[in-house]
């Protein structure tokens, strides 16, 4: 499976949301848009989805922005993929009347390999990411003698 641009780019803007949710920093799109490099009318769009779909704030003003509208614990990768993808993206059924009998079998393993891939984004959050970056950035901050 493959991580879209649409995602990645969402993921990228709500990483750095949550970086700032300690300070209630507000960050605004063209900071993002440099931060991780993403095109700043594609940062509009998303961060317009991300903002319908309850995982962002927007705030008005000369010092407004973008901030998460919750802890970034309590924001999963799935619940943040699947609002940039649609919940087609999340659930999918396979329909066992119109298809043959093997497509259907291929399509029961594509679903279990869907759900599998679903718990793993269901078990990490907005804060997972941060604590990752932090990790590998001491990481790369560390010399030896």
């Amino acid at each position: 499976m493959e991580i879209s641009n649409k995602s990645e780019y969402a993921l990228l803007a709500l990483l750095e949301l949550a970086s700032r949710y300690p300070s209630g920093e507000s960050l605004q799109i063209r900071q993002m848009a440099v931060l991780q490099d993403i095109p700043n009318r594609y940062l509009e769009q998303l961060l317009a989805t991300l903002r319908r779909g309850g995982l962002i704030k927007s705030i008005r003003g000369a010092k407004g922005g973008y901030v998460l509208a919750r802890d970034p614990r309590k924001i999963t990768l799935l619940e943040a993929w699947s609002c940039i993808e649609g919940v087609d993206a999340v659930t999918s059924t396979v329909e066992k009347n119109s298809k043959t009998l093997e497509t259907q079998i291929i399509e029961e393993i594509w679903q279990e390999a869907r759900q599998a891939a679903n718990s793993v984004l269901e078990k990490y959050t907005l804060q997972d990411l941060c604590e990752r970056r932090s990790q590998q950035r001491d990481k790369e901050l560390m010399y030896y003698i």
